[in-house]
């Protein structure tokens, strides 16, 4: 992905969802014209502007088919839960519907309509003409329904319950897709969009459901006609660049990855680049279809701020990434005595850690910059299938270089009523780090054909953040979960206390570009391998489940020292490396 997509993309984000305010009163008008319970939703294609001006760059040619059409629901909200049973099991998918009475039933698509987590493919179906009614595109593309743009009725709900994007991690459980009561979703496919060939000129777009979802969902087959303008325009004409990180794919997740470092970035989304050198210390973050999200602010001093300044409503405390120490310990006045080892584990629902199989895995350096040495390298991650936070909080003893880590418990009204020591956390001064790392969550390990233990991965502590929705059909599974990223998750080297927390449903991602994510197989003899990512190895935190902690991920090394190879085959069903 290149800057000056991002670029666009963060304007016409913008542009669009104010657009498509514009269009309220219009669909107000039906909205309102029945207000008895529906038990399906009525579903609608509408379009924003009737006119519209895409740019297509000397230096980065194509022009991205953000037309401003969006799917509206009215009479109650469009969902579909979307699952599979095991990697073994293909993914299924059914509509939920409500009611209106706070009762729901359900109706399966169709086998084989949905093949993975990232929307429904082939939904809109966009042809455009030039002056001469020629085609010149005639293309589908994927819909996310999560990718909400905003209301379009005053009395819809405030806020979507819906997350605010589809999956893209290869090895997802579970996911929901919606479009909240009165509300619009962009048809764009947004990053998974290709750019199509358009000189510059005058056209007119067509956009439609196809007609397998028309027939499917009971949408109008009226389609949206958009009178288009393209523009070629350079960088230099706009000053040197507009500044944007070029880092970014389709193919990538939002885990800790060397983008990420950059600023905040949206929550499993793929990201438009936020403005390069933000000064407050956390860019804006952006999610496709939504616009600019609110930023966290900078950490400051923990002296700074005062302990009013914590949540009410927080679940878990004064509410996620507080790493300012306004929050304090059990007995961490100054001066005053610590929590101990007597601390009580109450009988309340816990966290339950579990593993995915690795992913994204490669020859590479590894990060070390070593001459002679190979390295396999991999992404990882954990996640919490619940029914409880995993939330661990940090103490830091003025002038000591670890923080001592704790593990907290609370009941059903999210009242706290225990805890328990569960080892250190760390500051990790490494670029692609410089963060606090818990040192009891995973632990990465390369086997022999026979499963015993070949090789330790140097990464042996985690700054904990959701940066995957891995299943978001478990019980007590939160779809807003706060700390989604580096910039609010972890601290800072002068934080006094640090809270590091895995919602549920959610997992944690660390990329095969970060320091430590890696074997070192420089020695090691051709053949098959086994990469085991295990989660809370020692045993430290307290689950609901101890047994499932472990994912094994299959690879064949081959090749010649300094030269090489691996061959990750299919997990059961999935075939992704």
């Amino acid at each position: 992905m290149t800057r000056t997509h991002k670029a666009r993309r963060l304007r016409r984000s913008v542009l669009a969802t104010t657009a498509a305010l514009a269009v309220t009163a219009g669909v107000m008008a039906a909205a309102h014209g029945d207000t008895t319970a529906q038990t399906t939703p009525k579903l609608s294609l509408i379009a924003a502007t009737k006119s519209l001006t895409l740019d297509s760059w000397k230096e980065d040619p194509g022009v991205y088919l953000d037309l401003g059409t969006y799917l509206t629901s009215e009479g109650g909200p469009f969902e579909l839960k979307v699952t599979r049973k095991s990697y073994k099991d293909p993914v299924v998918a059914e509509q939920i519907i409500h009611d209106g009475a706070g009762g729901t039933s359900t109706k399966a698509l169709p086998a084989g309509l949905v093949k993975d987590f990232s929307g429904l493919p082939g939904f809109a179906r966009i042809t455009i003409t030039d002056t001469n009614r020629k085609v010149v595109v005639d293309k589908t593309e994927k819909y996310c329904p999560n990718n909400a743009a905003g209301r379009i009725d005053p009395d819809g709900p405030a806020k979507s319950k819906y997350p605010e994007s589809c999956p893209e991690n290869a090895f997802t459980l579970g996911s929901v897709w919606g479009v909240e009561k009165g509300w619009a979703s962009n048809t764009y496919a947004g990053w998974g969009s290709t750019p199509v060939k358009l000189a510059a000129g005058k056209y007119t777009a067509k956009v439609t459901v196809s007609k397998s979802y028309r027939d499917l969902f009971g949408i109008s087959s009226k389609p949206q006609l958009i009178k288009l303008t393209v523009r070629e325009r350079s960088w230099e004409d706009e000053g040197g660049g507009v500044g944007m990180s070029s880092k970014g794919s389709a193919s990538e997740h939002s885990g800790h990855d060397m983008a990420n470092m950059e600023g905040m970035e949206g929550h499993g989304a793929q990201r438009p680049a936020a403005p390069a050198a933000p000064t407050s210390g956390a860019g804006p973050s952006y999610n496709v279809g939504h616009g600019p999200l609110i930023p966290a602010p900078p950490a400051l001093p923990w002296a700074l701020k005062k302990s009013s300044l914590r949540s009410a409503v927080a679940p878990v405390g004064d509410g996620p990434g507080r790493t300012d120490g306004s929050r304090k310990a059990p007995g961490a006045e100054p001066n005053a005595k610590r929590p101990t080892g007597k601390a009580s584990v109450p009988d309340v629902p816990k966290p339950d850690l579990r593993s995915l199989p690795a992913y994204g895995i490669e020859i590479s350096d590894g990060g070390q910059d070593v001459k002679g040495k190979d390295y396999l390298a991999f992404s990882a991650n954990v996640w919490n299938a619940g029914p409880a936070q995993l939330v661990v909080d940090g103490f830091r003893k003025p002038g000591k270089e670890l923080m001592d880590a704790y593990q907290y418990f609370y009941d059903a009204d999210g009242k706290q009523i225990g805890y328990t020591p569960t080892g250190t956390m760390e500051w990790d001064p490494r670029p692609g780090h410089e963060h606090w790392h818990f040192t009891d969550f995973a632990s990465y390990r390369l086997l022999k054909a026979d499963q015993k233990e070949q090789v330790r991965s140097g990464k042996e502590a985690f700054c904990l953040a959701n940066t995957d929705a891995v299943d978001y059909t478990v019980k007590n599974a939160n779809w807003h979960p706060g700390n989604t990223d580096l910039s609010t998750a972890c601290g800072q080297e002068n934080s006094i206390s640090v809270r590091e927390v895995l919602d549920v449903g959610s997992g944690d991602t660390y990329t095969q570009d970060l320091p430590g994510q890696s074997f070192d197989i420089t020695n090691l003899a051709n053949g098959t391998y086994y990469i085991q990512v295990l989660a809370n190895p020692e045993n430290r935190l307290k689950e609901t489940s101890l047994t499932n902690n472990s994912a094994l991920r299959k690879v064949v090394l081959g090749g010649k020292p300094g030269a090489r190879t691996v061959k990750v085959p299919a997990h059961d069903l999935v075939n992704s490396n």
